[in-house]
């Protein structure tokens, strides 16, 4: 049975968290990585990581190492068909190349950056994908927590 009751140094919400991180496809390629760099803080449920990945840190304690298979539905979603969207190709500048799997960028109607992946394009119509690119697929969350802290700092 699991003390409810996390300890000073342990995981959970209302903690800092100190770590260094790697996010890896299932053929070991590397996504992004801490590992490399100076590691990641973050306050558990500030949005900094997404809840799943978050929720695999519980009671975890400073010096702990561990891998986690995180499936889309706690990590980057299911592809939702509409994201993917057809714009009409003079919304592009007229001289930029289009080739498929470019990433482009869009504000959003809150003028928040929202990028995008080519996946077709002819002369009248390009389709732009917006799911993550990670979508739909399992990944592996290696990580490494350096330290832990009330969030308060005290």
């Amino acid at each position: 049975m699991t003390d409810c009751n996390a300890g000073p140094d342990t995981v959970g919400p209302g903690k800092q968290v100190t770590l260094h991180f790697a996010i890896k496809l299932e053929d070991g390629a590397v996504v992004d990585s801490t590992f490399d760099r100076d590691p990641a803080t973050f306050v558990v449920g500030d949005g900094s990581l997404l809840p799943g990945f978050e929720q695999s840190l519980f009671g975890m304690t400073g010096g702990q190492k561990d891998s986690f298979v995180i499936k889309p539905e706690q990590g980057f979603g299911q592809p939702n068909p509409n994201n993917v969207q057809e714009l009409p190709r003079d919304q592009f500048a007229a001289d930029m190349e289009l080739v498929e799997g470019l990433l482009v960028s869009f504000a959003d109607a809150q003028r928040a950056e929202r990028p995008g992946v080519v996946t077709a394009f002819d002369e009248a119509v390009v389709t732009v994908d917006f799911n993550h690119p990670l979508a739909g697929r399992d990944v592996i969350f290696d990580v490494e927590v350096i330290g832990v802290e009330d969030a308060s700092g005290e």
